[in-house]
């Protein structure tokens, strides 16, 4: 049967060769969206193996900042626990996986890499009794524009390999917001002030002990972080809530 599989794979990749996502090379049959040459040289971040890392660290520096600012009217915030797949730099080609699947509705690639960072996560001491995941939502403007929301597509894959309830429709996007890809660090935090709630006809609903925020890159930490806010104003300090990306951009 594998040997079937194989030859149809191979006779498929004939009529419509397919090619590496980063770099371009024509992949070879039994090669899945990287090539052998990119897999070898994949940025793994590894976060996934230390609770305190340089994506947490930016995570809680951002809710700390919140707090002291006034902006976040909660008095303490344990510490949370972040974690990407990969390393983000603008100048290489791995940059390619989020923005294909966000701009380039190459969903099945999402789907793929998604499923790689459940992998870590679920490997984890730190995420392994994750009991839901969250998606970062989509305003319902722009979600008619793009059809589909890229933090849905990759939080949907980390809950079915966990087996954990995911819930896209616990938070809401109310206010409608610019692209954050041009944007300051200190923009993007103002761009994304207030703009989540949590919707209190699901949450009533849901009883969770860890929440898992899911988007696809993490930047600064503003969008997830408030995300944060939102879930913390409503279940209090009996949550955890830790957050997972694709990429990280790395600061240095």
């Amino acid at each position: 049967m594998d040997d079937l599989k194989y030859w149809l794979s191979s006779l498929a990749d004939l009529a419509l060769p397919r090619y590496c996502i980063v770099c371009g090379r024509k992949l070879e049959t039994r090669e899945r969206h990287l090539c052998i040459y990119c897999s070898a040289d994949f940025p793994f971040t590894r976060f996934w193996m230390s609770g305190h890392n340089e994506m947490a660290d930016r995570y809680n520096a951002m809710i700390s900042r919140d707090m002291d600012s006034g902006e976040c009217t909660l008095a303490y915030e344990e510490y949370s626990r972040a974690t990407a797949l990969f390393f983000y730099h603008a100048e290489a080609g791995y940059r390619k996986i989020p923005q294909a699947l966000k701009y380039g509705g190459r969903i099945t690639a999402g789907r793929y890499f998604a499923r790689i960072l459940a992998g870590t996560l679920f490997s984890s001491d730190i995420f392994a009794d994750v009991d839901m995941v969250v998606p970062v939502p989509l305003h319902r403007r722009r979600m008619r524009e793009r059809g589909y929301n890229q933090a849905e597509v990759i939080a949907r894959e980390i809950a079915v390999y966990g087996g954990i309830e995911e819930r896209a429709d616990l938070l809401v996007r109310r206010k409608y917001t610019q692209t954050q890809t041009r944007l300051s660090p200190e923009d993007k935090r103002t761009n994304v002030r207030g703009a989540f709630e949590v919707e209190e006809k699901v949450a009533e609903k849901c009883a969770p002990s860890h929440v898992l925020v899911v988007d696809d890159v993490f930047t600064t930490g503003a969008t997830v972080t408030a995300c944060h806010h939102a879930l913390r104003r409503y279940f209090g300090f009996g949550l955890r809530i830790s957050a997972a990306t694709l990429g990280f951009v790395n600061s240095g």
